[in-house]
């Protein structure tokens, strides 16, 4: 993974950048016709994996796959399950964020400018299903096996795919959109306080330097400005 596209160091320094980006284009040229279609023809749930509340067994296995082959384990951190980076996920998906619950969502659905913001008919934790069907039966078209079944160098050509648009989906469903929001939560994943299931032990944290959820920092500014922070990270949990 240190010479291929998705590099755990460029994928740390780059993540909010990347984030932020990915999403811009992802709601520029959503197909809202297709992707109403794809909204009414997303699978119904199989039964959860263990130990989740919104995964079913299926996409437990993608998410999990997905997450130790953006962040695998090396001399920076543990690889994304370690992490807790795919409970993140399961739960995010599985409460309101997921559900839609701030987001209008009574149409019309008519393709917007990217600064309207996320036009789909469908609700994250939807669109999150739908989007790992589709890519499912992409590999399973493409190499005869679903994501986390392929081999890695074909797991890293399916990531960079849904990142450059190059994969298309046959259900119509928009392939940067799915992307961006998947690209959005492992990074939220990694950085998040623990409270909410990733970023276990705080390694997320640790992997920038970052102090947690100290309330005032200006003391500490210029005393280790360039230097270590010598303290461990504090967390919410920590602070109640």
């Amino acid at each position: 993974m240190k010479d291929k596209g998705l590099d755990r160091r460029d994928f740390i320094k780059g993540a909010v950048v990347g984030a932020a980006a990915g999403s811009s284009a992802a709601i520029a040229t959503p197909n809202i016709a297709q992707a109403e279609t794809a909204a009414q023809a997303v699978p119904a749930a199989a039964p959860q994996a263990a130990g989740y509340a919104f995964l079913n067994l299926d996409e437990a296995a993608f998410v999990e796959a997905l997450v130790d082959h953006m962040v695998p384990a090396d001399e920076i951190s543990p690889k994304g399950t370690d992490l807790g980076v795919n409970i993140y996920i399961d739960r995010a998906l599985a409460g309101s964020w997921g559900k839609g619950d701030r987001l209008y969502t009574q149409g019309p659905w008519k393709q917007g400018a990217p600064s309207q913001g996320y036009q789909l008919p469908l609700t994250p934790a939807q669109l999150y299903r739908a989007g790992i069907e589709a890519t499912n039966a992409h590999c399973r078209k493409t190499w005869g096996n679903t994501f986390d079944r392929i081999e890695p160098a074909q797991r890293e050509e399916v990531l960079v795919g849904l990142s450059t648009g190059k994969v298309k989906f046959d259900d119509g469903l928009p392939v940067r959109a799915f992307w961006s929001t998947l690209y959005q939560t492992v990074v939220e994943g990694i950085y998040s306080d623990p409270i909410y299931g990733g970023n276990r032990n705080k390694a997320g944290w640790a992997i920038i330097g970052f102090p947690g959820a100290i309330a005032v920092h200006r003391d500490h500014v210029e005393k280790y400005r360039g230097k270590p922070f010598p303290t461990k990270p504090l967390g919410i949990a920590d602070m109640s």
